[in-house]
């Protein structure tokens, strides 16, 4: 084998004379070399130069930007209020609704409105995650029911949760099962809906390669298509919690009885009958503050972590 080797590269030498042989060999030679320089090229262009950046530097340019535009929202709505554009009373300054924020505070009761409308919102999202995703596998993978209730699925993600608010009460009264219910009606389709486009999505190579090595039944919707459809997964989780929450706050401004607990969305109606637009504001600020705390600290850490292990998010 080394004899043939040798007596390859032997061929291939250029012999030195200028005759065509030698200079067919140099050709042959130079393109081998801008190959190899096309690819080493690519190489670079595909590779990434993870650099790691101090954490104050990283904090300030995470931090930054959202800061900035809270200041320019505090400044219009600062401006508004002092050229009253509507009157103090119907639209009072941010002082304000901080003070309003901070006597419900020092009275010990902001925590458990907050409280209250979370641990709801918690119970009824995981309600909403196993039914979703049981009935979006069926939806996914069996035709006929698919062809039966897919569009259902999509008319409800449609349809507003506060219609159900009305035909909840009349079912269950004024009771938690209510604002249970009308959190699951509007969180599941979008659970399920995000599903099956996630399941749309798989590579048909895949589930012939989980057949192949036995993953079928459960062990294959466990091991193959679960973790194939994660990323359209995890999308319709993100958006049936946004539709649980916002469920959750149509239903606690109708369904208001002492035996329930005070919610945000209850503290919000208060301040409406007491028509003080400090309480009122204040209730929505919270309300915001903690649909965007879930989604910063509970989706949006999963979601970069899932993308980054597929290959989807590089760091730079």
């Amino acid at each position: 084998m080394a004899s043939t080797e040798t007596s390859a590269e032997t061929a291939a030498a250029p012999t030195g004379d200028g005759s065509a042989a030698d200079t067919a060999v140099a050709k042959k030679r130079d393109a081998s070399g801008d190959i190899a320089g096309l690819e080493a090229g690519l190489d670079a262009l595909e590779s990434t130069v993870v650099a790691r950046q101090p954490w104050l530097r990283t904090t300030v340019s995470k931090a930054l930007p959202p800061l900035v535009a809270i200041a320019i929202v505090l400044g219009l709505w600062q401006l508004a209020y002092h050229f009253e554009l509507k009157a103090h009373y119907l639209l009072p300054s941010p002082v304000d609704v901080a003070r309003s924020l901070q006597q419900k505070w020092l009275e010990g009761t902001l925590l458990n409105f907050v409280w209250t409308s979370v641990s709801r919102g918690a119970l009824g999202f995981l309600a909403s995650v196993a039914l979703g995703t049981v009935l979006g596998l069926i939806v996914a993978k069996v035709k006929v029911v698919r062809a039966a209730i897919g569009p259902i699925l999509s008319g409800l993600q449609s349809l507003p949760s506060v219609a159900w608010v009305p035909a909840a009460i009349i079912w269950f009264g004024l009771s938690d099962a209510t604002i249970y219910a009308v959190v699951l009606l509007g969180a599941v389709p979008s659970i399920a809906n995000g599903l099956v486009a996630g399941v749309d999505q798989i590579s048909p190579l895949y589930l012939r390669a989980g057949r192949t090595i036995g993953a079928t039944g459960l062990a294959g919707v466990r091991h193959v298509l679960l973790p194939a459809a994660l990323p359209g997964y995890i999308a319709g989780l993100k958006q049936g919690w946004a539709f649980s929450w916002r469920s959750l706050m149509a239903a606690e401004l109708i369904v208001n009885a002492p035996d329930l607990g005070t919610g945000l969305g209850q503290l919000l109606e208060q301040g409406r009958e007491l028509q003080d637009m400090s309480w009122v504001l204040g209730a929505i600020l919270l309300i915001l503050i903690v649909g965007i705390g879930i989604e910063l600290l509970i989706f949006a850490p999963i979601e970069r972590r899932v993308l980054r292990s597929r290959g989807l998010l590089v760091k730079s």
